[in-house]
């Protein structure tokens, strides 16, 4: 049973906003106790209302109004997510809409930096050094894209409700918003979004724009126990620095326009040349359709061994055609941590000098890799790990953990693939100590 609303859900307070924090939130404190706060930014007054008191170090609060500005606030990017809005009706997903490009990424900055000390037990002369790149917009991008953040997002998830109306969930709920439009889809996701169609029965409508193939609606339908249905396969294609990629329409691929691209030229140049061994049993964990397997062998060569790890059969079977050309590359349809378990338990001493040589590419989840997989990988020992990134958290523990089996951190780049939203991608070195 859900926990009954206690004496401060719904009271109205002013807030002194500090400090950011992670998930898109920010901090205040009232008569001692710290409140989360959304719609805010550090150094700005507020008038917010609490809307959860569960808990015994925290609450949480929705701003209402803004009572002193910080310099840094602009009107938001979405009107149907801004602060004109009832807090229950605003949509969801553009959580930083409100802030200056700039100030977004010194924030995201603040977030990881603090992450890493808090959890990987950084220094300061590592997390001083943390800055969030900028990425080029979409190419079909509304003029002042670059400084405003809106135009990139190549997939949209529209949900749908019992009447079949279609749109983004409120922030930090599950009612769904219809809205007129879609500031940070890019032009052909935001032409073919049916945002004043109905789909009675429908769970969600993705409008997906790949890069190399049409725009396309694909519409999951609900079984007969209401939850979303096994849509339909469909091959798409993309494209990254002239390499063509199927996938399946469902598939994961990066959102921002321009983010595989990025992260495939990060990938190539995170790596150290002088590290990597073409013929050690070099990985990709978590590898998808093979984007981070390719950019490992068009850096490296034809004779490069690589196998990808994936747990999703379809996408394993993508990466084996993506990967195709290469002699040396295979793609293996497993969970990580089991793949990996059973290289520690059955690999021959030939095997574990090569996987020692190794190095080892890893794009986990939003989760991390967790403590099953680390410690697994840092069993084998490779020369090198790139650790790709989505969640500041989930990195710095993991790195936390791998520097208790004596790897430390060689490099750190992160990449602001996702304007307006608080979310941030990294790309991680790290290498043994001894």
């Amino acid at each position: 049973m859900a926990k009954p609303a206690g004496p401060a859900v719904g009271t109205e307070v002013e807030l002194d906003v500090t400090n950011v924090a992670h998930g898109g939130v920010f901090v205040a404190r009232h008569e001692g106790r710290v409140i989360f706060v959304s719609d805010t930014m550090p150094g700005e007054k507020v008038r917010a209302r609490i809307t959860d008191d569960g808990h015994a170090s925290f609450w949480r609060a929705e701003t209402l109004e803004v009572i002193d500005a910080a310099p840094e606030r602009r009107d938001h990017v979405w009107a149907e997510a801004a602060l004109s809005r009832d807090p229950a009706q605003r949509a969801g997903g553009a959580e930083f809409g409100h802030i200056t490009l700039d100030a977004q990424r010194t924030l995201k900055a603040a977030v990881l930096a603090d992450s890493l000390q808090r959890f990987a037990k950084l220094g300061a002369d590592v997390t001083d050094a943390v800055v969030v790149e900028a990425i080029a917009p979409a190419s079909d991008a509304p003029a002042g894209a670059e400084q405003d953040g809106t135009g990139w997002r190549t997939r949209v998830r529209l949900q749908v409700d019992e009447q079949g109306r279609v749109g983004p969930y409120a922030a930090r709920s599950h009612s769904v918003i219809p809205v007129t439009s879609l500031p940070l889809a890019t032009a052909s996701v935001a032409e073919h979004a049916p945002l004043d169609q109905r789909f009675p029965g429908a769970a969600y409508v993705d409008v997906i724009a790949p890069s190399a193939d049409a725009t396309r609606l694909v519409v999951v339908e609900r079984d007969a126990k209401g939850r979303p249905a096994q849509p339909a396969t469909q091959t798409i294609y993309e494209v990254v620095n002239e390499r063509t990629f199927q996938l399946s329409a469902g598939g994961f691929w990066q959102v921002h326009a321009n983010a595989a691209d990025t992260l495939y030229r990060a990938v190539q140049s995170t790596i150290d040349e002088a590290d990597f061994d073409p013929r050690a049993a070099n990985l990709d964990l978590y590898g998808g359709v093979g984007l981070l397997a390719a950019a490992v062998g068009d850096k490296f060569g034809e004779t490069v061994r690589i196998t990808t790890v994936e747990s999703d059969a379809v996408a394993t079977d993508h990466a084996a055609e993506n990967l195709a050309e290469w002699v040396g590359a295979a793609a293996i349809t497993d969970r990580v941590d089991r793949y990996l378990a059973r290289v520690n338990r059955d690999a021959s001493a030939a095997e574990r000098a090569r996987l020692q040589a190794a190095t080892v590419v890893l794009d986990p989840p939003r989760a991390g890799a967790g403590k099953a997989v680390i410690d697994s990988l840092a069993a084998l020992r490779p020369r090198q790990l790139i650790y790709v990134a989505c969640d500041p958290v989930a990195l710095a523990r993991d790195i936390g953990l791998l520097a208790g089996h004596g790897y430390e951190l060689a490099s750190l780049r992160a990449f602001d693939l996702f304007p307006n939203t608080h979310h941030v991608e990294a790309v991680a070195r790290l290498v043994p100590t001894n």
